[in-house]
């Protein structure tokens, strides 16, 4: 799995014209998924985003988790992250097919829901438009194969 998590002032996405999900202060999550990925690897990908430290405390320092700052997240599936770049065309082979990637899509938001966080998602394979206010700019880049 593979996590693009952005700390963001507001974010949203609409579908067909219509918000489907919007958010104040918290996480922009663009999450890809892998054939290889497992229901495991969504509940470590949720965890150590529950508990990274981005926030800013009172000395200006990034000290807090998202919960400290009553933070929400959006989750948007991509599965571009997984695109094969060695031709001008990306190829997305090493992407999980939907059968395969949507309950594991679900499943990691269930796990950043489980963990008390608000979170607002897009619709996997939908021609989304997401925007953001991106904080600081705080963008940070996972994969469950390295953490």
């Amino acid at each position: 799995m593979r996590a693009v998590v952005t700390r963001v002032k507001e974010a949203s996405v609409q579908i067909d014209g219509d918000i489907c999900g919007q958010i104040k202060a918290g996480y922009l999550i663009l999450l890809g998924i892998a054939p290889t990925d497992t229901a495991e690897d969504a509940a470590r990908l949720a965890e150590k985003i529950v508990h990274l430290r981005v926030f800013s405390d009172e000395a200006g320092k990034m000290n807090h988790a998202i919960a400290e700052v009553g933070g929400a997240v959006l989750v948007i599936s991509q599965f571009t992250l997984f695109a094969d770049l060695k031709k001008r065309r990306p190829g997305f082979s090493k992407a999980a097919k939907p059968g395969h990637a949507i309950p594991l899509y679900e499943e990691f938001i269930a796990q950043l829901t489980a963990r008390n966080l608000h979170v607002e998602h897009g619709e996997f394979g939908a021609d989304m438009q997401v925007s953001s206010v991106n904080d600081g700019p705080v963008t940070l880049l996972f994969d469950t194969t390295e953490v």
